[in-house]
């Protein structure tokens, strides 16, 4: 009984051959592979980032700097260790309020607004591009002391809400991780001591 069972097996895999066969002449990727019948086909990795779309998907171009300027003026690149711009937290934020609900865009958006708007109220530029002691006057209500009530003024609410979730994206980003794990691999039982229990 054995026997004709593999025979029966034998002749159900000789049947299905031709049809393989034609199978593997019809794969578009069967010409990526050097004949090899176990060889998976060769295609060309492109890394996510390297193909993600880099055009603003809440902000316009003028907010989308201004919010640059303040992720970098509030976590600015320290030594090795990434600051806002190089964690891209600005385009982050960007893209995560295009998905928002109404209200945390409209925070956003009259908060960068106003930004500009008393940029060019002082110097006739946009946030973007006025010189460090002007930024610094606006940014003026970060300095407040923190209290667990939010602020009244709307631009002193934006300032806050803005300056936790730039906090947040650079910290969570590849690039920081990569750099702090990195940093404590290296570190790893330099700071670790034992005593003897009495």
């Amino acid at each position: 009984m054995a026997e004709m069972m593999k025979r029966r097996r034998i002749l159900q895999v000789a049947a299905g051959l031709p049809a393989a066969v034609a199978l593997r002449a019809q794969n578009p990727y069967a010409a990526a592979t050097s004949g090899k019948p176990d060889e998976l086909p060769k295609l060309e990795a492109i890394p996510p980032d390297g193909v993600a779309d880099s055009k603003p998907k809440f902000c316009s171009a003028v907010q989308l700097s201004a919010l640059k300027r303040l992720a970098d003026m509030i976590l600015p690149k320290i030594g090795e260790t990434p600051g806002a711009a190089e964690a891209q937290a600005a385009e982050f934020l960007d893209f995560l309020l295009s998905e928002s609900p109404a209200d945390r865009q409209t925070l956003y958006r009259t908060g960068l607004d106003a930004l500009n708007t008393q940029a060019r109220a002082k110097k006739g530029k946009a946030f973007a591009e006025v010189d460090a002691v002007t930024a610094a006057a606006i940014l003026a209500p970060l300095g407040n002391k923190w209290t667990y009530k939010e602020p009244t003024d709307a631009l002193a609410k934006f300032l806050r809400t803005a300056k936790a979730d730039i906090l947040t994206a650079t910290v969570n980003s590849k690039e920081w991780i990569q750099v702090v794990s990195q940093r404590n691999r290296n570190a790893a039982g330099t700071s670790l001591y034992w005593t003897e229990i009495a």
